[in-house]
């Protein structure tokens, strides 16, 4: 079993509160984050982003594990995650991540790499850590 931690402080409340996150590999070390970093066009990161990076990594390490396992061994997978935050009732709800992948893969014809990327979507960590609609485009190319 692995364990990660990350840490979050907020000072002030609200809009005018201003967050600062830490994980613990210090890859993040106190970057911003608030309302601003969120709503606006503020520097900083914030939940959504940090989602949308760990699902893209997440499937495309699980793809890149189930190209291994089927006997592929080149190739290049680039994926970019988009994380919607919606409004929901009184507050907020992540609804959505689409995922659109496009990979380079040595001998694979494109119903293979389909089926493979499909089970990835549907089984990485993140994608069952989800509570939201999961989408995949893909493009072999």
């Amino acid at each position: 079993m692995t364990t990660r931690t990350a840490s979050a402080r907020y000072d002030g409340l609200g809009k005018d509160g201003k967050g600062h996150i830490s994980t613990q590999s210090g890859v993040l070390s106190d970057q911003p984050y608030g309302f601003g970093t969120r709503f606006e066009d503020e520097p900083g990161t914030n939940p959504e982003e940090l989602i949308a990076a760990a699902h893209a990594s997440c499937f495309t390490m699980a793809l890149s594990f189930a190209l291994a396992k089927e006997g592929y061994d080149t190739g290049t997978l680039e994926t970019t995650a988009k994380v919607t935050l919606e409004k929901d009732g009184d507050g907020f709800k992540v609804s959505r991540s689409d995922l659109t992948l496009t990979g380079k893969v040595e001998g694979i014809d494109a119903d293979k790499f389909a089926e493979l990327a499909n089970g990835a979507k549907a089984n990485c960590p993140i994608s069952k850590l989800l509570n939201a609609e999961i989408t995949l485009e893909h493009k072999l190319g």
